[in-house]
């Protein structure tokens, strides 16, 4: 035997003796993660938990996620689209509720959760605590405020109902407006609990509020009525979205939403509330036969007043004509009275104009004519004139004559008949004629002037 095989099979040999043997079956992680997850699904098949709901958020696909939990502990809860939409309530943070499901894990995460098959709350105290809740925080943003609510009409013309067509509610209302005063009804059916029933009411009224008038005459008034029935049945009529959309109306509305014992949200939101759908009929349209007696006693009365009326009138005017006297004996004195001041009158203007005659005619004697004085005026201004034309000549010949004598006498004393006979005058810049050595200054500008206004310029010195 050579080495190396001693070597080999002293190798092989250590090998075998070192590797442990063991029968645990070897898995994967995807597999035991798998595993898992059918043992719980298959041990915890159908389940029933209550706790308090807490991280609730929707995702885009439309899948919920969240926890419950207690005081010691909380587990992950997940419901499907489709399941969610069939929940009685709508799951909030906060809420304590009995969830119904089966429990699994999420191999990726290995996380187990519960599957959510149907959801309701832990007793009629936890919902009531809920919906106080809510109310509160409504209230707080002014939708119950007492200056929103809107007057009702005195006898509205269109009633749009907001019911169950199927149920007793509409039949009862449709009774009582018709023994009171029949008006035009608009039903509006809709479903009043279950899946999808907050969503029909609030599309109801919004659908009322839209109308144009242009096919169907809008409503002006809405009665939101359903009958009576479990704290549950009645929770669509708690929902926000249609206590908001009864906030929102611009038609008054009444709610009629179960016994006279059951208050929902939607009572506080509306403009009236009736404790019963029967009731809301009454509300909505006065009494026609107490309107029609209401009517007849106004007539009597008012018939009863004017007759009153008319006697107190008469008698007072027969007061006042026994004291006024008989009206044709009046007014044979007023003619005759006016027969008398118009001939007096006529008299007086006889009189006073012949009086103005005599004043005219001795006035008209003392005045002369205008034509005689335009004349005389005439004459007058003639005969000027022609003095005028012949002293004018005369008098402006003495001037010409007297105008000579000056213009020779004062070239004769003029300065310059003395240059022409030899002699210069010397005249300062301002062009002043210096008839002193003492008013020239060494430096001085001056002028010195010959006939025929010849100048010379010559600076002074001393």
């Amino acid at each position: 035997m050579s080495t190396e095989d001693l070597f080999s099979h002293s190798a092989k040999a250590s090998t075998a003796a070192n590797k442990t043997v063991s029968n645990v079956p070897e898995m994967s992680v995807s597999e035991l993660a798998n595993s898992l997850k059918r043992t719980l699904e298959e041990t915890y098949g159908r389940i029933r938990i209550r706790g308090e709901l807490f991280g609730v958020k929707v995702a885009a696909s439309g899948h919920l996620y969240g926890d419950i939990k207690d005081e010691n502990a909380n587990v992950n809860i997940i419901c499907w689209r489709g399941t969610l939409g069939r929940l009685s309530i709508k799951p909030e943070d906060g809420m304590d509720v009995v969830v119904t499901g089966k429990v699994s894990s999420y191999p990726k995460s290995s996380r187990y959760q519960i599957i959510i098959d149907s959801m309701e709350l832990a007793g009629e105290g936890a919902l009531l605590k809920m919906l106080e809740e809510r109310r509160k925080k409504l209230a707080a943003e002014g939708l119950f405020d007492p200056s929103r609510k809107k007057q009702l009409p005195f006898l509205p013309k269109t009633i749009g109902v907001i019911t169950s067509p199927t149920g007793a509610v509409i039949r009862d209302i449709m009774h009582r407006l018709k023994d009171r005063f029949p008006r035009h009804v608009l039903l509006w059916p809709v479903s009043v609990q279950g899946e999808g029933a907050a969503e029909q009411i609030a599309g109801a009224i919004n659908g009322f509020n839209n109308f144009d008038g242009s096919t169907l005459a809008r409503p002006d008034l809405l009665i939101v009525a359903r009958g009576g029935g479990s704290l549950e049945d009645l929770m669509p009529f708690n929902e926000e979205i249609v206590v908001r959309a009864v906030a929102d109306s611009n038609i008054p509305i009444i709610s009629a939403v179960g016994h006279e014992t059951d208050t929902t949200i939607v009572d506080y939101a509306a403009d009236l509330r009736a404790p019963t759908p029967t009731g809301a009929a009454e509300m909505a349209v006065p009494m026609r036969s107490q309107l029609m007696a209401q009517v007849q006693d106004d007539n009597l009365r008012l018939y009863g007043a004017l007759s009153r009326l008319i006697d107190s009138k008469k008698n007072v005017l027969d007061t006042w004509s026994a004291k006024l006297g008989n009206p044709s004996q009046l007014l044979e004195n007023r003619m005759q009275s006016v027969d008398h001041l118009g001939d007096k009158l006529t008299h007086a203007l006889k009189q006073n104009l012949s009086v103005k005659e005599n004043t005219y005619s001795k006035i008209s004697g003392r005045i002369r004519s205008p034509k005689d004085l335009i004349n005389n005026s005439t004459r007058s201004l003639q005969y000027q004139s022609e003095r005028l034309e012949k002293t004018a000549p005369q008098l402006l010949k003495d001037k010409h004559t007297q105008l000579s004598s000056l213009s020779r006498m004062l070239e004769s004393l003029s300065f310059k008949r003395v240059l022409e006979r030899g002699y210069a005058a010397v005249q300062n810049e301002a062009g002043e004629i210096i008839s002193n050595a003492k008013n020239v200054q060494s430096g001085d500008n001056l002028s010195i002037i010959f006939a025929n206004d010849e100048k010379i310029a010559v600076k002074a010195e001393k």
